[in-house]
């Protein structure tokens, strides 16, 4: 479908004697997209970075949520994939956080993304001051990254698209930089934004006083629409009708795919700010990372006298420079220098640290093999919790299903299995055909193949559960639902 144009009654245009007082505060737009490849094993598509507690308790999403819970902030607009729906709502649950969560119908690179988001926020208040974050980040000086969000506000008032560079403390090769106008206070033009370099370059960029981009930004809504229509309109134009025609869906609001489907595949800096003649810079020095390798998250990391970092069921020996994590089996090291180790139930990946780039690469590799395990790990999350698998045979499966108060499994049958619950923790109510049984701790019910069931929590503590399944079929395509109150299909 060929979409028209913008036109000037879908974008306010920008009017640069139009003042927005930064007290009115800033809607914050977090972008919860990707696939964290170069973080796998523990990242993975159906769970990818954001959602991991990497660096701290909290994960990389919820750390990015507790950086805008401030009075210079609003509630956030959230854009997200539909597979991701219902872990963005219960990571905010987790956190004391509401907002709006917009869902993507397809990836199309961040331009898309934040138009959308933009283009929402705009049909409220058309001259909103926005600052757009990614979930996966990290920034360690709080105080520091709001003083430069408000320096970043005032120049976004006066209609400038501004973004932060990081004030580099090393010749990275792996971030873009960004050329700023001589300058010595607040946000200065940006004369060039350059691509990953090499070592070589990267050292002159540092001696030059290029900045690292950092990939977030502040603006007026009227302002980027403007600059996006102006070179991209069919971007514009796919994002403002995506908007248009979106739908409610038990409180997520879902663009239309048709519509924005049209928008091209393109990233925000190629779409906007490496064109329009309004790109700003604030230097900042916040304690900044992308945490966009195993490297990086060994640099983020508390690591001993030895420079070895590494979480629970780690052992060190002889051993120097190293990160290493475990999903559980206990990991020893003994005489390795400067290593990555990532060990999961499913998987184990290892590489030097200056080859942690390389990740991604194996995950291609592996993605292209339809290797199962740059999907899902074990752990599956659901609307309702989560299930992992313990045990699988090739007539049985044995799962672990733990369910959040309140919340139930669809109404289902299955065609090819039968199964037994055993309750270890809390209290099930089951549906079996027409009756409804609670099932105690300790206590066991089984499900013959072809019963209408259901399994509800209607307790006030997690519900855990160890289901046994056996028969000639075990995937999770053997479910016919019935009724599902996540309107899944």
């Amino acid at each position: 479908m060929k979409l028209a144009p913008p036109t000037q009654a879908s974008i306010v245009p920008a009017a640069p004697s139009t003042v927005v007082n930064i007290a009115d505060t800033i809607v914050p737009i977090v972008l919860c997209g990707g696939a964290g490849s170069r973080l796998w094993p523990a990242s993975r598509e159906a769970f990818p970075k954001q959602f991991i507690s990497l660096l701290g308790e909290e994960s990389l999403f919820q750390q990015t949520l507790g950086r805008i819970r401030h009075p210079l902030f609003r509630a956030p607009v959230i854009v997200t994939h539909d597979d991701f729906r219902f872990l963005v709502l219960s990571q905010m649950k987790q956190v004391g956080m509401a907002g709006e969560i917009l869902l993507e119908p397809a990836r199309r690179d961040s331009g898309p993304a934040i138009a959308a988001a933009v283009s929402f926020v705009q049909k409220r208040d058309p001259h909103a001051l926005l600052l757009v974050l990614a979930s996966d980040h990290l920034i360690g000086d709080l105080t520091a990254f709001r003083a430069a969000v408000e320096t970043a506000a005032a120049a976004a008032t006066q209609g400038r698209i501004v973004t932060f560079g990081i004030v580099p403390d090393k010749p990275a090769t792996g971030y873009g930089y960004i050329r700023p106008e001589p300058g010595s206070e607040g946000a200065r033009k940006v004369m060039s934004f350059v691509e990953k370099p090499d070592a070589a370059t990267a050292a002159r960029y540092l001696d030059e006083g290029y900045l690292w981009n950092s990939g977030m930004f502040v603006f007026r809504a009227d302002s980027f629409m403007t600059a996006l229509a102006k070179h991209e309109p069919a971007m514009a134009s796919a994002a403002i009708a995506a908007v248009a025609e979106a739908r409610e869906d038990i409180g997520f609001h879902r663009l239309d795919a048709e519509r924005f489907g049209a928008a091209p595949r393109q990233s925000i800096d190629y779409a906007v700010m490496e064109r329009t003649e309004l790109a700003s810079v604030v230097p900042a020095s916040f304690g900044w990372s992308d945490v966009g390798s195993w490297s990086s998250v060994w640099e983020a990391s508390a690591r001993d006298e030895t420079g070895n970092a590494g979480g629970e069921n780690v052992e060190f020996v002889d051993s120097r420079n190293c990160y290493v994590q475990s999903s559980g089996p206990l990991t020893v090291l003994v005489g390795i220098e400067d290593a990555v180790v990532i060990v999961e139930n499913d998987a184990v990946m290892v590489t030097k640290r200056d080859r942690a780039e390389e990740v991604k690469s194996a995950f291609e590799r592996l993605k292209a093999g339809g290797h199962p395990a740059v999907v899902s790990s074990r752990r599956v999350y659901r609307p309702w919790g989560y299930y992992q698998t313990l045990d699988l045979g090739a007539r049985f499966q044995v799962k672990r299903i733990v369910v959040d108060p309140g919340q139930k499994l669809s109404l289902q049958s299955h065609h090819h299995r039968a199964e037994h619950w055993v309750v270890v923790r809390g209290i099930a109510e089951v549906t079996r055909d027409d009756e409804t049984i609670l099932v105690h701790e300790n206590e066991s019910i089984y499900l013959p193949i072809g019963c209408v069931h259901r399994m509800a929590n209607p307790g006030k503590i997690l519900l855990e559960i160890i289901e046994v399944q056996s028969g000639s079929y075990l995937g999770e395509d053997d479910i016919v639902r019935y009724e599902d109150i996540y309107r899944r299909v």
